[in-house]
């Protein structure tokens, strides 16, 4: 028994002798792995990974409220080897970098509407496509009649800068002919055609016109590639036509406002004397739609899955979710899931399947 018990006593010792050895090289054990971690993040693009289908990644499941996990709007749609970013919300562009996607990489970006927290990451999102990859032609940006100007003034903010970085690093690496962004409108009216985008064999991207009154014009996506289906709501009231638009889609991407739980901001801000935050949270949730009703329409297109995303309020911790969602479940037969930043949903080409996971690396 005894020798048992100085055995134990040996190996305790030599762990905490080990523990403090570790804990005296933290510093060096902290850099190799990062050594590591930025060697194979700067060698790997998760896109070419990627199996040929449609797959959306969400860059941005927020919305102007904080939230501690979720940045502002963003949705990456990965066709085959394309990218493009719908909206790009404050700290978008950060998400898409802990997830190895280059902003160098998009094809494009189209904008749902001109509220602040779907564009006010564009000027980086700009910025990371020129320097990311010496890109020599400013970044197709689609839009409504509007995205001229949203454009125009972001070219303009950040002109300063881009001259830096120009004087800063040289042409070779700062190509002046891909400074900023272009402006790519389409007309639309509310009760209108689908504007189409792009229409190949392979692809197709069409815009269609929402209900986010006052907010005018305001859009909607959808993507089919190769037999399978997405549709983005953006920012809108229950909408038919977004019912219309997805019917029989494999996945329908849908914004999502808990009138419960902003009424308790509502109530809160009211009895803190912030009467004009209390009037705002009184106000949005005429124009969003909640978990229930996003999740009536997608029953009702036939929807294979939804995913809530633009998530009001913010949810700080996993719990409030429950009553966030409410009775939403049990209004629609298919997966139903509350956005993350990172999450990812896969429809591989030419197939039934729907594969989902995160794409954020740590």
């Amino acid at each position: 028994m005894r020798t048992v018990t100085k055995v134990i006593a040996s190996v305790a010792a030599l762990a905490v002798v080990a523990g403090a050895v570790a804990y005296s090289q933290r510093g060096a054990i902290a850099q190799r792995m990062f050594v590591r971690g930025v060697t194979a993040a700067m060698a790997t693009d998760p896109i070419k990974q990627l199996p040929d289908g449609l797959h959306v990644i969400l860059c941005g499941a927020g919305s102007p409220l904080p939230d501690p996990t979720r940045a502002g709007p963003c949705v990456a749609v990965v066709a085959g080897q394309r990218l493009f970013v719908v909206d790009v919300g404050d700290g978008a562009v950060r998400k898409l970098g802990m997830m190895g996607i280059n902003a160098s990489r998009a094809e494009a970006v189209l904008l749902t509407h001109f509220h602040s927290d779907h564009i006010d990451g564009l000027g980086g999102f700009m910025l990371q496509h020129w320097g990311g990859g010496a890109s020599k032609a400013p970044l197709p940006v689609h839009g409504p009649q509007g995205v001229e100007q949203v454009v125009a003034g972001f070219n303009e903010a950040y002109k300063l800068d881009s001259g830096y970085r120009i004087a800063h690093h040289g042409p070779g690496v700062m190509p002046p002919s891909g400074i900023g962004g272009v402006a790519l409108p389409f007309q639309i009216t509310q009760g209108g055609p689908s504007a189409v985008l792009i229409d190949t064999p392979d692809l197709k991207v069409t815009a269609f016109p929402v209900d986010h009154a006052p907010v005018e014009p305001a859009v909607g996506y959808k993507f089919v590639y190769k037999g399978r289906t997405v549709v983005i709501s953006g920012d809108n009231k229950p909408s038919k036509r977004v019912e219309a638009e997805a019917k029989g889609a494999d996945l329908l991407v849908h914004e999502a406002l808990s009138p419960e739980l902003v009424k308790i901001q509502e109530t809160a801000a009211l009895k803190g004397g912030r009467i004009n935050l209390a009037h705002v949270f009184a106000d949005i949730p005429g124009y969003h739609t909640s978990p229930t009703a996003a999740a009536a329409i997608a029953q009702a297109a036939g929807v294979k899955m939804l995913l809530l995303d633009h998530i009001v309020p913010g949810l700080p911790f996993k719990a409030l979710e429950i009553p966030f969602v409410g009775d939403a479940r049990s209004k629609f037969s298919g997966p139903l899931q509350v956005g993350h930043d990172g999450d990812r949903v896969s429809l591989p080409a030419n197939s039934d399947k729907i594969e989902t996971g995160s794409a954020l690396r740590f």
